[in-house]
């Protein structure tokens, strides 16, 4: 059975708004929660970028729902012996409920630094190297590593959970997904592809879980929904790598401009039809994951919350 999540959007609400929205999700009856993280937002019109560590911490305060990253790149801004840590402590305060997303992230939050930004076929080669070693060190032991990209020296984690943390691999394209089914626990993708689905179950993956999502925006004037996501999401319409290569939110201001509303209203579930939404979740479900997470765009939260729990969760879990 597929389950729903929802998503808490660190580059648009602020960490009290984020726990507000947790504790909702909650009571609407959403199984579990997933969490971006960003070093920046991706436009200043969304506003906020919290330090996801922090806040899994605090979520793990105030609801008792599943947490995942959606997702981190633990290859550039910090290193995976950091990560790893990050990651044990978190599934130590969350009682085993924490699941690391992964991927090969995006230079609008890892060039911060300084750092050049790789090709994509070296970033998944170091994300590769990069889940190597988180995974020595969540045993507990001292692990020595020397690879291609990252040395560690005599490290350990002394503070570590009693099950191993779930590794989920994020990826959009075939050489990612088999990446995925080579090396992850779970796969991350953002679009209900069937094929893609199946390349990670072909290339290792099995019966591990399939994680997706969409981003929706309720309101009960359609208009007013399409405005607030083409003011505050136009990135999600941005074409092919535009989204891993741009490097600030001044750049993705620019491009943005390229989207127009119709796209948007094209694309988007805006609105109060809840056959519409469902139909969208339902997509999902359909190309074979597991867990399906929606964001609520926008102010308008506790009405979102309200409909899902009345009107859309009851249905999807009725077929």
């Amino acid at each position: 059975m597929t389950r729903y999540g929802y998503f808490l959007a660190s580059e648009e609400f602020s960490p009290a708004e984020l726990l507000d929205q947790a504790r909702a999700a909650e009571q609407a009856g959403f199984d579990c929660l997933a969490i971006s993280d960003h070093y920046h937002p991706w436009i200043d019109e969304q506003g906020q970028s919290a330090f996801v560590w922090t806040m899994i911490g605090a979520l793990a305060q105030v609801t008792s729902l599943p947490v995942t990253t959606f997702v981190t790149c633990p290859t550039v801004r910090m290193h995976p012996a950091v990560n790893a840590q990050a990651a044990a402590t978190a599934g130590v305060v969350t009682h085993n409920r924490f699941r690391f997303g992964v991927g090969t992230g995006e230079a609008l939050n890892e060039h911060v630094l300084g750092d050049a930004w790789p090709a994509a076929d070296v970033r998944l080669e170091m994300l590769e190297e990069a889940v190597q070693v988180i995974r020595n060190l969540l045993t507990g032991d001292e692990v020595t590593h020397r690879g291609r990209h990252y040395t560690v020296e005599n490290a350990r984690l002394y503070t570590v959970p009693d099950e191993p943390v779930p590794i989920h691999v994020s990826g959009f394209g075939p050489k990612a997904a088999a990446l995925a089914g080579r090396i992850g626990d779970g796969f991350v993708t953002m679009t209900p592809d069937e094929e893609l689905v199946g390349q990670f179950r072909r290339s290792g993956g099995g019966h591990k879980p399939v994680l997706g999502g969409l981003k929706v925006c309720w309101g009960t004037d359609r208009e007013e929904a399409v405005k607030t996501v083409h003011r505050m999401w136009p990135t999600q319409f941005l074409p092919g790598e535009l989204g891993q290569v741009l490097p600030t939110p001044a750049h993705f201001e620019q491009a943005s401009t390229l989207v127009t509303r119709e796209a948007v209203a094209e694309d988007t579930v805006c609105g109060d039809a809840a056959d519409e939404h469902a139909r969208a979740l339902s997509a999902y479900a359909d190309a074979g994951f597991d867990e399906v997470y929606v964001g609520q765009i926008g102010p308008e939260q506790q009405g979102f919350f309200d409909f899902y729990r009345s009107e859309v969760l009851p249905g999807l879990r009725a077929n």
